[in-house]
C-alpha cells in the first residue's frame, strides 16, 4: 500500500510518514533539501502520480504538506534541525537511531506540545522550528591567543577556552541548541538612540548555528554555522560579558527578545528596554548624565571590540583571612559554598565579632573582585520603623504633591539583577532582625527561596503598577544578613528565617564556637 494511504489509528495521518522522513534523511547521510526528501520518499514509498497531484483544501500538495509536518515534529522531539533555511539535517540523536517503528512515531507525535494536535493536514508548516526544549547559548571566540572565530567557522566546531571554567555550561550544551558567537563592548557614542551621553552595554553578534554534537569533554562542541553574517549585527542593554551563557527565555522576555534578534533577525525594540526600570533610572538621573557629558569633552567613542569578560578569582577567601580575618580559610570556603547553594545567609553572633566586615567581603569573594560597583553590592540596615512600603514597594510623595508608587531598595536590586543575567548581585542588610522580616519582606520572604528563583514562581505584589503584573527574585541576586544574637527582637525573625538563609554563627577570636 502507499504510503499516501497508510493510516496509523488514533492519529493523523501524517504520522505514518515520521519513519519514511527518517530513512530519507539518512540515504543523504543525514542532510538534504525538503525536495530530495519528497522525491526519495515518492520513488521508495509507493506514491503514484494521483497521490503526488493530491492538494489538501488549502490547495497545497498534500504529501508535501504530510511529509513537512513529520519533519515539524522530528525537529520538535531533537530528531532534525534546520542548519540553515531550505535545508533539513538529523541530529546526532537522529543519526543514530534505528528504523522508527509506528510506536515510536505515535509516541513522538504525543510528546510535543502544540496547539493543533489533529488539524495540521490543512495548515501550513512553520518555516522556522526549534526543538521543544531547545537552549540557547550566546559564546566569546576571544582567547589569550586571539580571535578563534575563524577557525571554529571552518572546522565546525566551538571550543572553551578555559580548562577548569564554563565545563558544566558547555556540559549542557545538546544537539539542537543554538549558539551564537559575540562581542561584548561598551559604546557612548553614535548610537541609534539617544543615551543622553550615558555609557551602553553592546554586544555583537558575530555567527549563529546550532549545536550537532557534545564532545562531553566540557570544551568542545560540533556546530553547523550558518552563512557567515557580514557585518555584526549589535545588541544594547542586555547583554551578556561572560564568556558563555544560557539566554534563560524561560524567565525573563529580554532573553526572549535577543533570542529573536539572534536567531530570527528581529529588529531591536530600544523603546522598551529604555523603559525598564534599571535603564529608565540611570537615563533620568541629571547627575549620571552630566558626568558622563563631563567626561567624554574629547569626543571620543568609548568603544572595546576585544571581548570583555569579568575578571574571575581577584579577590577570594584567601584575601579576606589576609586582612585580618580570623576565620580559618577553610570555614570560610564553607559558608561561601553554603551561601552559593541557598542564595541567603545571615552572619550571627554577639556584638564585636565582625559580622558586617565579613559580610561585605563575603560579598566581594562571592563576585570575585575586591572593588564592586556600587550596583552589584547594596547595603541597607534594618529598624524598627521600616516598612514593606519602605524596603519593597509603597507610596511616597513626588515632586509634583502627588502619592507616587515606587520601588524601594529591594526591587531596584531585583531590576538590576534582572538587567545585567551574568553578574552576580548582592544584597547586605545589617541587623536583619531590628525590623519585624515578615512585615518589611513580604512576598519576597516566598521569592527568596533558592527553590523559587525563576519566572514561574513569580507573585502579584501587594502594590502593583499594571493589572497583573508578577515579581520573580532572579537567581543572581545573592542576599546576606547580619544579626546580634544578643538583641531580644531575635525571636521575631527565628521561625521566618531558617528556612530561606543558610545559619552561620560568628564568635569572638579564642572563644569556643
Amino acid at each position: 500500500m502507499s504510503l499516501f494511504h497508510a493510516k496509523i489509528e488514533g492519529v493523523p495521518q501524517f504520522v505514518s510518514y515520521f519513519p519514511a522522513v527518517h530513512r530519507a534523511m539518512q540515504h543523504f547521510e543525514g542532510q538534504a533539501t525538503p525536495k530530495q526528501v519528497y522525491a526519495f520518499i515518492a520513488e521508495h514509498e509507493g506514491l503514484t502520480a494521483e497521490d503526488m497531484a493530491h492538494k489538501n483544501k488549502n490547495g497545497g500538495p498534500t504529501f508535501e504538506n504530510r511529509a513537512a509536518w513529520a519533519r515539524f515534529y522530528m525537529t520538535k522531539a531533537g530528531w532534525m534541525y534546520a542548519p540553515k533555511h531550505g535545508v533539513w539535517a538529523l541530529t546526532e540523536q537522529g543519526k543514530q537511531a534505528a528504523e522508527l517503528s509506528q510506536e515510536q512515531a505515535v509516541a513522538m507525535f504525543k510528546s510535543v506540545a502544540t496547539k493543533l494536535k489533529g488539524h495540521e493536514e490543512d495548515v501550513s508548516v512553520p518555516e522556522d522550528v526549534q526543538p521543544e526544549t531547545a537552549q540557547y547559548w550566546f559564546v566569546g571566540a576571544m582567547w589569550d591567543e586571539g580571535d578563534q572565530m575563524p577557525r571554529f567557522l571552518q572546522e565546525g566546531i566551538w571550543q572553551n577556552g578555559y580548562e577548569h571554567k564554563f565545563s558544566d555550561l558547555v556540559h549542557s550544551m545538546k544537539p539542537g541548541d543554538r549558539i551564537a558567537i559575540k562581542a561584548t563592548y561598551v559604546r557612548k557614542h553614535n548610537l541609534p538612540f539617544d543615551n543622553k551621553g550615558v555609557p551602553i552595554s553592546g554586544m555583537k553578534i558575530k555567527a549563529i548555528g546550532t549545536v550537532t554534537r557534545n564532545h562531553g569533554d566540557g570544551r568542545t562542541v560540533d556546530v553547523e554555522w550558518e552563512e557567515p553574517l557580514g557585518q555584526p549585527r549589535e545588541w544594547y542593554f542586555y547583554t551578556y560579558r561572560s564568556t558563555v551563557n544560557r539566554a534563560r527565555v524561560e524567565d525573563e522576555v529580554m532573553a526572549r527578545k535577543l533570542v529573536a534578534f539572534a536567531f530570527e533577525g528581529a529588529a531591536q525594540d530600544y523603546d522598551f528596554f529604555m523603559s525598564h526600570p534599571y535603564w529608565r533610572d540611570r537615563f533620568l538621573d541629571v547627575d549620571t548624565v552630566a558626568l558622563a557629558q563631563d567626561d567624554s569633552d574629547n569626543g571620543e567613542e568609548l568603544l572595546d571590540e576585544e571581548e570583555q569578560t569579568p575578571v574571575a578569582g581577584v579577590y577570594g577567601v584567601e584575601d579576606i583571612v589576609a586582612e585580618g580575618c580570623f576565620v580559618p580559610e577553610a570555614e570560610l570556603s564553607s559558608m561561601l559554598k553554603q551561601w552559593q547553594s541557598k542564595k541567603n545567609l545571615i552572619l550571627q553572633g554577639p556584638p564585636g565579632t565582625g559580622k558586617t566586615w565579613l559580610a561585605k567581603r563575603l560579598a566581594k569573594a562571592l563576585v570575585g573582585q575586591k572593588t564592586v560597583s556600587d550596583e552589584q553590592l547594596r547595603v541597607v540596615q534594618f529598624h524598627p520603623a521600616l516598612s514593606y512600603e519602605d524596603f519593597v514597594r509603597g507610596y511616597r510623595p513626588g515632586g509634583d504633591g502627588r502619592l507616587t508608587l515606587t520601588d524601594g531598595v529591594f526591587l531596584q536590586v531585583v531590576q538590576a539583577a534582572i538587567a545585567q543575567p551574568d553578574v552576580e548581585h548582592v544584597l547586605v542588610i545589617e541587623e536583619i532582625n531590628r525590623g519585624n522580616p515578615a512585615q518589611v519582606l513580604g512576598e519576597m520572604l516566598t521569592l527568596l527561596e533558592s527553590s523559587k528563583r525563576s519566572r514561574a514562581d513569580a507573585m502579584e505584589l501587594a502594590y502593583s503598577k499594571v493589572r497583573g503584573e508578577k515579581v520573580y527574585v532572579p537567581d543572581n541576586l545573592y542576599v546576606i544578613g547580619t544579626m546580634n544574637v544578643a538583641d531580644r527582637s531575635l525571636a521575631l525573625v527565628d521561625l521566618a528565617l531558617r528556612r530561606r538563609f543558610a545559619f552561620v554563627n560568628l564568635v569572638p577570636s579564642g572563644a569556643v564556637a
